[in-house]
């Protein structure tokens, strides 16, 4: 099975080319101190509502910690903290986000190859994360990975969130290409709900990140175990 047709392709971030264990597992842990104002027993309830194991690290596909961006994981502890919700959580987590981003973030193997043979066949290649800008330009540079893009895109970069489609949009209109040319490829299913809502032609799920086969294949047009296994397939 091959798309041909494709022009383009949005990768989502972590889980997709970044190492989300790796990565993100320490800055969860972080996140989940600093909001509970050094209480590690509240820290580790904080967690455990967010989707991420504290004694196992084990991530729930699709949870807060998973999925959602600086702001659903403020929603998320909120209600948990009530009164001593720290009155700066929200720019506290965006700042070890993207500090996170500078110290943690690992590359996937192969995807630095495949994004650079996705661009050989002639496809502009975006990312889309619901990560901080600030911490998706961290995790990038600390990959050396942040010239590699036609377009870049993030939580707070004034175009939603997914599982919304203004990512998908903004880079259908960034690169001039009808979104029915374009593919977006990721590791949970709010990424490919994203692609849906846009009009993607390809919805392209991998096994490298948060999301199991169950959870993917009924909302993906193929899955995959890792981004490398998108080239040849398109374009």
């Amino acid at each position: 099975m091959s798309w041909p047709h494709i022009r383009g392709v949005l990768l989502d971030k972590d889980g997709t080319i970044i190492d989300y264990s790796r990565t993100w597992v320490p800055i969860n842990h972080e996140v989940a101190l600093a909001a509970a104002r050094g209480d590690r027993v509240l820290a580790n309830e904080l967690l455990r509502a967010g989707g991420l194991d504290p004694v196992t690290d084990v991530v729930t596909p699709g949870s807060p910690l998973a999925a959602a961006g600086a702001e659903g994981i403020v929603a998320c502890f909120s209600p948990i903290l009530g009164a001593r919700t720290p009155p700066d959580l929200l720019e506290t987590v965006k700042r070890i986000f993207a500090e996170g981003g500078g110290k943690y973030a690992v590359l996937l193997p192969g995807a630095r190859q495949a994004i650079a043979d996705l661009k050989a066949r002639g496809l502009m290649v975006g990312l889309a994360t619901n990560d901080s800008e600030g911490g998706m330009r961290a995790s990038l540079s600390r990959v050396g990975l942040i010239g590699a893009f036609d377009f870049l895109v993030a939580a707070d970069s004034g175009f939603g969130a997914k599982p919304d489609p203004g990512m998908a949009l903004a880079f259908a209109k960034a690169v001039g290409l009808h979104p029915s040319v374009l593919a977006a490829v990721g590791d949970a299913a709010h990424d490919l709900a994203t692609a849906a809502r846009a009009g993607y032609g390809l919805k392209a799920a991998v096994l490298c990140g948060t999301g199991t086969r169950a959870d993917l294949e009924p909302v993906a047009d193929v899955v995959l175990e890792s981004v490398a296994d998108l080239v040849g397939l398109v374009g």
